[in-house]
């Protein structure tokens, strides 16, 4: 993704923001490329486990390839469900090379549209062999000319996969919802307010707020951790 925080990153500061157990952060450094790839199969199910099967089992799913996302399936209701890794999570994130993430989620088609792309982009450039600060570089370069913009109306995703690893400081956190808005003022959506389960999330480099809703169960029906 751009620097517009990516689920990954939203999951792991929404954790810490819900009182999350501090835990030391490692500053990873880039692995052997191998060291980020799943089975396909397993990259399949793991992509689909995102959202409840009422809503997957018509997505079309996206797996990482040789040099970037290629579709494995074709859907018919305008979903895409695929597995972000650590690099979709923002620029200075200590996690950003972390081999063990694996962020399943499930988009929309407003946010297929919008969210989705640089993302992609994002992961052509690290499986070309580019490094942090290359990408760094052509991301604000996107930010900066308007190839990188506000979401679509509408933009959202599922995350309610209970396979995935988020962070090594919330590997699993809560299954939730994700909305993606232009620049919103949080207290509209009565987020980040005490007992309040909408938290909110500006983005400082883009024009983008993203508000998360725990849910209380996982895609598969069963249910997720209770306390937040």
């Amino acid at each position: 993704m751009s620097s517009r925080r990516s689920a990954i990153a939203i999951a792991m500061t929404a954790a810490s923001l819900a009182g999350a157990a501090p835990a030391p952060a490692a500053d990873y450094v880039r692995a052997p490329i191998a060291q980020y790839r799943n089975d396909r199969a397993d990259e399949i199910a793991m992509a689909r486990s995102a959202a409840p099967p009422s809503i997957s089992k018509d997505a079309t799913v996206l797996v990482m390839g040789a040099g970037g996302y290629e579709t494995a399936a074709t859907g018919t209701n305008g979903f895409t469900c695929l597995v972000f890794r650590s690099w979709g999570a923002a620029l200075d994130d200590p996690e950003f090379w972390n081999p063990k993430v694996r962020a399943p989620i499930c988009l929309n088609a407003a946010a297929t549209s919008s969210v989705l792309p640089a993302y992609l982009k994002r992961s052509q450039w690290v499986l070309a062999g580019q490094d942090l600060p290359a990408i760094r570089t052509q991301t604000r370069a996107a930010v900066a000319s308007g190839a990188i913009g506000a979401p679509a109306v509408g933009a959202m995703c599922y995350m309610m996969s209970k396979q995935g690893y988020l962070s090594d400081k919330a590997p699993h956190w809560h299954p939730h919802l994700m909305y993606f808005l232009p620049k919103t003022d949080p207290a509209a959506w009565g987020a980040n307010l005490p007992g309040s389960p909408m938290i909110a999330l500006a983005d400082p480099d883009e024009p983008v707020t993203v508000f998360l809703a725990p849910v209380p169960a996982w895609s598969d029906g069963t249910m997720g951790p209770m306390e937040m």
